[in-house]
């Protein structure tokens, strides 16, 4: 997981949309908060309003647009709340807030064309809170509040009471370098929450893959893919099936060869099982020292038995050498099979492992470097 080196954030599309994803039971409540935050402060400067024009011009020039915040605010806050927006929904509701408080704010400076050092503090405060307080992607946040920037400049320019130059030039300077930090702070927030994720995934991965070879492990087996994979096949009803693979001698391999080559003919066990396996589909799971488990969805007997052919042929076919003296290596399969569609919600996954089990062993008995299935009836 690379890091776009001016944002912050994933540089990969799927990165960050994972990201955005596991995040959003967090974003939903702080959009929601930030927002009617943001609104009931909105509307108390109406106060201000009043105390400036007078009641009768503050209801007829500044009211609306507040309630138009309001509305949308609020609108935007309650679906954040209430219902399960989607990461385009989240960005969305911010970016409409966002943009139409600035709209608001430039017909309150309008309307009080004599307070602009005001107003250009309240726009310094607008900044903090699109960069920092409602959350949105830096892109998004720094167009919406650069843009405001550039409107306000524009209207102290040509639509209020003239200013001196030094004035405009000053007051530019200071919203654009509050635009900086204010970027370099999201920025560095981007970075700092997309960090602690990516180490969380590692971890993730590491606590359910097997070191040596990458596969799934015993953990991850127990954790997730029994209860997953059980609950997908009686769903749909479906054949499942698992094998149990076992490489032949390997104590003797080990014993004479040395625990390094051992570990040597692991790894290229595991990865022809991976490469030869349906990515995304099937599973691979190291299930103890030399004896590996596949998982094999909308599979059945036939179909399981010849992979498992398959993947006997091909490990007897690899060649290992140490000091040009070759290492004999063979593999013993046990194949078991259910169809779910039968709808026997007795039989589990485990029990499919147990009888592969017994089939390996049946190998093992026959001599090895065999394949031997079952499946099981309803």
């Amino acid at each position: 997981m690379k890091f776009h080196p001016l944002t912050g954030e994933f540089a990969r599309a799927a990165d960050e949309t994972e990201f955005l994803t596991s995040q959003l039971p967090r974003t939903r409540p702080l959009l929601g908060f930030s927002l009617l935050f943001c609104v009931v402060f909105f509307q108390f400067f109406f106060l201000t309003d009043i105390a400036a024009l007078g009641l009768d011009t503050a209801l007829r020039e500044t009211l609306p647009a507040r309630l138009g915040v309001a509305l949308n605010g609020g609108v935007c806050a309650w679906l954040a709340y209430r219902r399960p927006l989607s990461v385009r929904g989240t960005r969305l509701a911010a970016s409409s807030a966002e943009i139409l408080s600035l709209g608001c704010f430039m017909v309150v400076a309008l309307a009080r064309p004599n307070e602009v050092h005001w107003h250009a503090l309240s726009m310094v405060v607008i900044q903090v809170v699109i960069y920092l307080y409602i959350p949105n992607r830096l892109a998004y946040a720094t167009a919406i509040a650069s843009g405001g920037v550039v409107v306000f400049l524009a209207l102290v320019h040509y639509m209020l009471p003239p200013r001196p130059i030094a004035d405009l030039f000053t007051m530019g300077l200071l919203l654009a370098m509050i635009n900086t930090f204010g970027i370099l702070a999201a920025r560095r927030f981007n970075r700092v929450a997309r960090e602690e994720f990516r180490l969380q995934t590692q971890l993730k991965r590491l606590a359910g893959r097997d070191q040596l070879t990458g596969c799934y492990n015993r953990h991850y087996l127990n954790a997730h893919l029994l209860g997953a994979e059980l609950a997908r096949a009686r769903r749909f009803g479906h054949a499942v099936s698992v094998v149990l693979c076992d490489i032949d001698h390997f104590k003797h391999i080990n014993d004479t060869f040395g625990h390094h080559q051992g570990d040597n003919v692991i790894q290229n066990f595991a990865a022809l099982l991976q490469r030869m396996t349906r990515q995304g589909v099937d599973a691979v799971v190291r299930y103890g020292g030399e004896e590996f488990l596949l998982i094999l969805p909308e599979t059945g007997p036939a179909g399981a038995t010849v992979l498992a052919d398959r993947l006997r042929d091909a490990f007897a076919a690899l060649t290992f050498t140490v000091d040009g003296e070759p290492v004999p290596t063979s593999a013993s399969f046990g194949v078991a099979a259910f169809d779910f569609a039968s709808a026997d919600l007795r039989v589990t996954l485990p029990d499919l492992i147990v009888a592969a089990d017994k089939q390996l062993y049946a190998a093992k008995r026959k001599g090895r470097n065999r394949v031997e299935s079952v499946e099981l009836a309803a």
